[in-house]
């Protein structure tokens, strides 16, 4: 008795088609957009995801700005950075941040949910956030895609 093995796919180049998506951060929890956003700019979504190809879409984050957080995140959540030297680390919390740069803040979720390696690499520029309702993409003619409010 023979078995059949099914062969490992791998989404080729010629197959692989990388649209463009349309997310509306207004009223959206921080780490749920994130965790949606990163699946689709990975290409989790799609029925020719391969691990190790960049088959995900551009997505275009707009009115970062309005984000939520839960909980005394608000208050108490603390973006940390070094510089390398001693004496060289900086920390700026959430208020701090959202009210310099709201995109920042939807940028470093995202790359906390994206592979840390070439490939994070390559894919977290296909991710384009930005303050307000206004983006520069119009010709791209993204699809709007609607994520759940809770």
């Amino acid at each position: 008795m023979t078995t059949k093995q099914q062969k490992t796919y791998h989404a080729k180049p010629s197959e692989i088609t990388h649209d463009w998506v349309l997310v509306d951060a207004n009223g959206q929890t921080l780490g749920r957009l994130a965790s949606r956003v990163a699946s689709i700019i990975r290409g989790k979504e799609k029925a020719n995801f391969t691990p190790s190809a960049d088959t995900g879409d551009f997505v275009i984050v707009i009115n970062a700005e309005k984000i939520k957080v839960t909980g005394k995140k608000f208050d108490q959540k603390v973006y940390y950075r070094h510089s390398g030297y001693p004496g060289g680390l900086t920390a700026t919390t959430y208020k701090q941040m959202m009210a310099k740069n709201p995109a920042e803040i939807i940028e470093k979720a995202v790359w906390g949910m994206v592979p840390h390696n070439s490939l994070g690499r390559k894919i977290i520029k296909k991710l384009k956030v930005y303050v307000g309702a206004e983006h520069p993409h119009q010709a791209q003619n993204p699809t709007p895609v609607t994520l759940q409010k809770e």
